[in-house]
């Protein structure tokens, strides 16, 4: 991995109380806190939340603010691991009533992962408040664009409560392909893109990405003192498998090994902050997979003895985006054929075909990512129309 010895780390700043006093002393405000700029584009709207687990206003959910305030809350929407973020990866989320506000909840993520002119023809306003990671296969911001165009379509406004990007401090990672969109790519973005999602939302309306070019009435809702530098360890896991910073930090290079027949760790407490395998060759670390509800009932290599690495001592600062341990596991297999099991997933993941190639023909990591220096470097000019925050 990359060390980031240039960068500065910033102190943890504290979240602030929820109140609506703007002049309120704070370092950090995330756009949920600020009621005073959010209440007046909701009050008397029939209004709908795309939300989970990590829509928190300090100890309250983001529903039960607006509950409180007399917010006509009419439908939650929620994305893949569902509204109490309690879904397997990739399990399907279904449609309920929250039992809590008797609210219907409405799924994005089953066979059509697509929101309907009817689900939201009868409202005025819906607000995206989720947590993110920076990283263009975290499917959050798939479930934003696709709300998005249902806004457009439907002539609704789209509120979107900006929160820090946890690995918003650097760009990295080719640029996707346009022949390899998907649900985990919808975008002609890198894997570490850089913006939060108030800012890849303003990029997604002012390049014209949605469905026939069309664009949505947006409105970001800044956070006050943030920096893209920030170090900002997030105080919800934002999904069951990413429970901590470090594997946040890691999860734009581990996931690749999804496409392999490598494990990362799902189906213990420490996943995406180990690499590993069966055989013994892998490493001298060793872990065994088990079913753990909610995080994953059914992980790769269940009940064996995995051997392999732990990155768990390493300083989470360290690491950026790094094609070094998919590399290195790649040649302790002795390049067998089937270590990338999943191919066409690897392609999804990465952007495009070339990358696999790159690494089948021996190429290092240096030379890989030459081959894309060119496209980031247009990808960070483009970037940089689209910033809110130094």
């Amino acid at each position: 991995m990359k060390r980031l010895g240039f960068l500065v780390l910033l102190p943890l700043l504290l979240l602030s109380a929820v109140n609506c006093h703007p002049k309120r002393d704070v370092a950090l405000r995330l756009g949920a806190e600020r009621c005073e700029v959010w209440q007046p584009l909701l009050t008397g709207k029939k209004v709908g939340v795309l939300v989970n687990h990590t829509s928190r206003v300090q100890e309250q959910h983001l529903v039960d603010v607006l509950l409180a305030r007399d917010i006509d809350v009419c439908k939650i929407f929620a994305p893949e691991h569902g509204f109490r973020g309690k879904n397997d990866a990739g399990a399907i989320v279904t449609d309920e009533i929250d039992p809590r506000t008797g609210i219907a909840i409405k799924s994005l993520y089953n066979k059509n992962r697509k929101p309907s002119d009817e689900d939201v023809k009868d409202l005025d306003v819906v607000v995206f408040d989720i947590q993110d990671v920076g990283v263009r296969f975290f499917t959050y911001i798939s479930s934003m664009h696709y709300m998005m165009e249902a806004c457009a379509r439907n002539n609704v406004l789209f509120v979107v409560l900006d929160r820090p990007n946890p690995n918003g401090d650097y760009v990295d990672g080719p640029v996707l392909k346009s022949g390899f969109r998907s649900f985990v790519g919808m975008h002609p973005i890198p894997v570490v893109h850089g913006l939060t999602v108030g800012e890849l939302a303003k990029m997604i309306n002012g390049e014209g990405w949605l469905q026939g070019e069309q664009k949505c009435d947006l409105r970001v809702i800044e956070m006050e003192g943030y920096s893209h530098c920030l170090k900002y360890p997030l105080p919800v896991k934002p999904s069951p498998n990413l429970p901590n910073y470090l594997a946040v930090r890691l999860y734009p290079s581990l996931c690749l090994f999804e496409a392999t027949t490598m494990s990362i760790g799902r189906g213990t407490n420490f996943p995406f902050q180990v690499v590993g395998g069966p055989e013994p060759h892998y490493g001298v670390f060793i872990f065994i997979p088990r079913s753990i509800k909610g995080m994953d009932s059914n992980p790769k290599y269940q009940d064996q003895t995995c051997y392999g690495e732990d990155f768990r001592m390493e300083d989470a600062e360290d690491h950026r985006f790094s094609l070094a341990p998919l590399i290195r596991f790649y040649e302790k297999s002795g390049r067998e054929q089937s270590f990338f099991s999943r191919p066409e997933w690897f392609h999804l993941l990465i952007g495009n075909d070339l990358v696999l190639e790159q690494i089948k023909n021996g190429m290092t990591e240096t030379e890989i990512k030459a081959s894309w220096t060119e496209e980031l470097a247009q990808y960070k000019q483009l970037r940089q129309h689209y910033l809110l925050y130094p």
